[in-house]
C-alpha cells in the first residue's frame, strides 16, 4: 500500500515529534526561520495572485489563491523546515507519549515562534515592501486582508485559529501516512487549501500579512499584537488538541504491538 494505517501514523509522529523536541537550536533557529519564510513565500503567491482580480469574481478568486497558498507547506515538510503550526501537533503528541518533557516541548515551541516570526517579517518586508510585491496595484488586498484578521474580535480569532490548525495539523499527519512523494503533496495540498479558503486564520501567515500591511503604513503593531495572542492559542488547540490528543487517544493504546514494532525504524526527517 501507498500508505501508513492511522495506528502507524500515531507512530510516525510520535518519533517526528520526538526528534524535533531533539534537535540542535541552530538546526531549530535556521530551519525556523525557513519555516516562516515559506509560508510566507505562499501567501505571497496567493497576493499577486488575487490582488488585481476583478471583485465581481468574490469567492472564486479567493478560491485560486487557496489553491496556490499550500507551496509554502509543501516546501517545508519536503523541502525542509520548522513550522510552529506543525509543531504544535507533532511535538505534543511526543509529549503524551512521554517521550519528551514539557520542558522540551515549550523550548522547541519557544525557538521555533520566534524564527518563523523573524521568518515573515523578512519576506514581508524585503519582498513586500522593499521589492514592492505587496504594494503598488497589490496594496489594496494587502490592506483588506490584514484588516479582515485584525478586525476580529479576540475569541473569533482563536477560535478561527482552532479550525485552522485543525486543517494543519491533518495536512502534517496525511503527509507522514503517505509513502511516496506525489502522495505527501496531495496529503499537504488539499487540507491547506481548505483552510484559507474557509478564511481561517494560522499565526504564522498573519506574521506576514499583517507586518506588510504596516510596513506600507497601516494599521499598528499593538493591532498585530492582539490579532497573534488569539491565533497562536487557537492553533494550539487545533493541532494540540483537535489532531494529536484525539488521534493519540484513539489509536496509540490499541496500536498492535507488531505495528509499534515495524514503525519504531529510524525515519528520516522531512
Amino acid at each position: 500500500m501507498g500508505y501508513y494505517s492511522p495506528q502507524e501514523v500515531t507512530e510516525i509522529t510520535i518519533q517526528k515529534g520526538t526528534q524535533k523536541a531533539n534537535s540542535s537550536t541552530l538546526s531549530l533557529v535556521l530551519l525556523g526561520f525557513l519555516g516562516g519564510a515559506f509560508i510566507s513565500l505562499g501567501y505571497l503567491l496567493y497576493i499577486r495572485a488575487v490582488g488585481t482580480m476583478p471583485h465581481e469574481w468574490g469567492s472564486f478568486a479567493t478560491l485560486i489563491g487557496a489553491s496556490l497558498f499550500p507551496v509554502g507547506l509543501v516546501c517545508i515538510l519536503l523541502g525542509g523546515g520548522e513550522l510552529i503550526t506543525g509543531n504544535m501537533m507533532a511535538v505534543a503528541i511526543a509529549w503524551y507519549d512521554k517521550k519528551i518533557s514539557f520542558q522540551q516541548l515549550l523550548r522547541n515551541w519557544a525557538i521555533v515562534s520566534a524564527m518563523n516570526l523573524v521568518g515573515a517579517f523578512f519576506v514581508a518586508y524585503f519582498f513586500g515592501h522593499f521589492v514592492g510585491l505587496t504594494e503598488g496595484d497589490f496594496l489594496p488586498k494587502t490592506i483588506a486582508t490584514a484588516g479582515a484578521k485584525i478586525n476580529d474580535p479576540f475569541w473569533v480569532a482563536f477560535v478561527s485559529g482552532i479550525g485552522c490548525n485543525w486543517f494543519v495539523g491533518i495536512a502534517v499527519w496525511l503527509c507522514y501516512a503517505a509513502k511516496d512523494f506525489s502522495g505527501k503533496i496531495l496529503g499537504i495540498w488539499f487540507p491547506v487549501m481548505a483552510f484559507v479558503a474557509i478564511g481561517f486564520q494560522h499565526v504564522v501567515a498573519n506574521m506576514f500579512i499583517i507586518p506588510a500591511a504596516i510596513f506600507a503604513g497601516y494599521y499598528s503593531w499593538a493591532d498585530f499584537i492582539w490579532n497573534v495572542i488569539p491565533v497562536y492559542l487557537g492553533n494550539v488547540v487545533g493541532g494540540a488538541v483537535f489532531v494529536s490528543l484525539f488521534y493519540f487517544l484513539a489509536y496509540k493504546k490499541d496500536a498492535p504491538k507488531k505495528v509499534k514494532e515495524e514503525v519504531h525504524q529510524p525515519i528520516e526527517e522531512n
